[in-house]
């Protein structure tokens, strides 16, 4: 790329930060607030509306593809690729639940959204990963028996590489346990919007979230879990490797 061509870019990537950014401070400060008063799931409209808006914000296109196997009805623990800090944005309009997100205890000290994400409900995964499965059973329990669904990226972290990376097995126990299906999530092209290493947001790509045919865990045990863990990745894995192709 020619230096008029980085530098042009650069300046469409602050341009595309001031109006993103700005409006992320002001509505989840907005929605940090009006989670004192009133429900998170009872102002899905808004928190949808906020997604919308974000996404399109950075001028890039958005298109879902959602199984028809998915129901609106059933609480699922939706399980997808982690590219970019934008993927939950593409992601939650995808389907209609209401659905509690998974962070890492220490993304609860950021400003605003962590905020925000206190306010909201989200399941902190403690510092000391060793009791993480423990924590998270009763607080995902808790969620799924109040007609929640619940949003996590198993990789943990987002790809430095476009690729999708190893899945850990905390959630899957989880599932298993508790007998919740799992729905594979493909987010593809954020990557080429913005991705791991690179604060530059390039517009003009086209985001396709695909929402795979549900899993059923019930009657599965712990020794299932290593096979419907490579069967959920294998699932992203091919879509997102199409689409690089």
């Amino acid at each position: 790329m020619s230096q008029i061509a980085t530098a042009w870019s650069r300046i469409v990537s602050l341009v595309i930060w001031a109006l993103a950014g700005g409006f992320l401070v002001f509505m989840l400060s907005f929605l940090t607030i009006l989670y004192r008063f009133v429900k998170p799931d009872r102002v899905q409209f808004l928190e949808r509306l906020y997604c919308k808006l974000q996404l399109a914000l950075t001028f890039n296109k958005q298109t879902h593809h959602t199984h028809p196997g998915v129901d609106p009805n059933t609480q699922y623990i939706f399980l997808q690729n982690h590219t970019s800090h934008l993927d939950h944005v593409a992601m939650y309009t995808a389907t209609p639940h209401f659905k509690q997100g998974i962070e890492l205890e220490s993304h609860f000290d950021y400003p605003f959204y962590g905020w925000f994400m206190k306010g909201r409900g989200t399941i902190p995964v403690p510092r000391d990963r060793k009791g993480a499965l423990q924590a998270l059973l009763p607080a995902v329990r808790a969620e799924v028996q109040a007609g929640h669904s619940i949003l996590s990226f198993p990789e943990g972290h987002r790809t430095v590489t476009g690729h999708v990376g190893t899945f850990h097995d905390g959630l899957f126990h989880v599932a298993v346990e508790l007998g919740v299906p799992v729905v594979p999530v493909a987010v593809t092209g954020l990557y080429e919007v913005l991705h791991k290493g690179s604060l530059i947001i390039r517009p003009g790509n086209e985001i396709i979230v695909y929402v795979e045919e549900p899993i059923p865990t019930e009657g599965m045990t712990t020794e299932d879990v290593p096979a419907l863990r490579d069967r959920v990745r294998d699932i992203i894995s091919a879509r997102v490797e199409a689409r690089r192709s």
